[in-house]
């Protein structure tokens, strides 16, 4: 079992529009700097915060599956199969690329959130059909209990399910109060605070986890983890469980498998 912590100097920082959106990345792209590259299955992951009204031009994605999650404000979502989808304050959008999709997004003045990748099984992925759809606040099922908000955007109760082994959550923990959830062996959480400061409990020790902050634990064992919020204000987290090892080839092997064959 173990526990990483990563402030936001040991993350990648990147911007697109003339600076109208930029971006706090706990797994950025490869080579651009996060200590993170990736975590199994969870390849990517950026919260992006838009200064003034923002545009993404049409560009091209192919085989990963890729999440856009609202914490506020508005996306407009277009692309070549001819999806014109808006998408508001704690709504979700998936895209799974398959063989190829090109789309572009407008993000209004002051919207917040976060674009995750999901690796699946590129040898398949790339020849899937492209798919794209997208969930509302008031269609993700949330529980509320012992002082806990838990919001389930990934897996379990939720519409959303991925090609590629991932659960992520959005969970508000009262101040004083705990959260808990039992890592499987061989699965990792990995863990974004948002608001707030918060002491995770795992493998006996006790690590502060602070705003901003990208935590990452890894059970080799079944395993508990304890997320306590401080004692003066809420803390709310954003949780991704993944397999710790991606279990299939990767996209960069695939791609090399690909050009030996030919």
């Amino acid at each position: 079992m173990s526990i990483r912590i990563f402030s936001p100097n040991q993350q990648a920082f990147g911007q697109f529009d003339e600076g109208r959106i930029v971006e706090q990345k706990p797994i950025g792209f490869p080579g651009e700097g996060s200590a993170v590259e990736r975590v199994g299955t969870l390849f990517y992951w950026a919260w992006f915060k838009v200064k003034d009204t923002g545009h993404l031009p049409l560009h091209p994605h192919r085989g990963f599956e890729i999440i856009s999650y609202l914490l506020q404000g508005e996306v407009h979502h277009h692309d070549t199969r001819g999806n014109d989808e808006r998408v508001s304050e704690g709504g979700i959008q998936i895209m799974q690329t398959g063989s190829g999709v090109q789309h572009s997004e407008r993000y209004e003045a002051g919207t917040s959130g976060f674009q995750i990748w999901f690796e699946p099984f590129m040898g398949e992925a790339n020849y899937a059909t492209p798919s794209y759809a997208h969930y509302e606040h008031h269609e993700l099922p949330v529980v509320t209990n012992n002082g806990t908000i838990v919001k389930t955007i990934i897996g379990e109760d939720s519409p959303v399910h991925l090609v590629a082994d991932a659960k992520m959550w959005d969970v508000t923990i009262s101040s004083g109060q705990k959260f808990e959830y039992e890592i499987p062996e061989g699965y990792s959480i990995a863990g974004l605070v948002v608001e707030g400061r918060s002491i995770w409990h795992f493998e006996n020790g006790a690590t502060p986890v602070d705003s901003e902050v990208f935590a990452v634990c890894e059970a080799n064992t079944p395993s508990s983890l304890k997320i306590e919020a401080s004692t003066d204000k809420d803390t709310r987290v954003i949780l991704i469980k993944v397999p710790s090892i991606l279990p299939y080839p990767s996209y960069k092997e695939v791609k090399i498998r690909a050009k030996v064959k030919k």
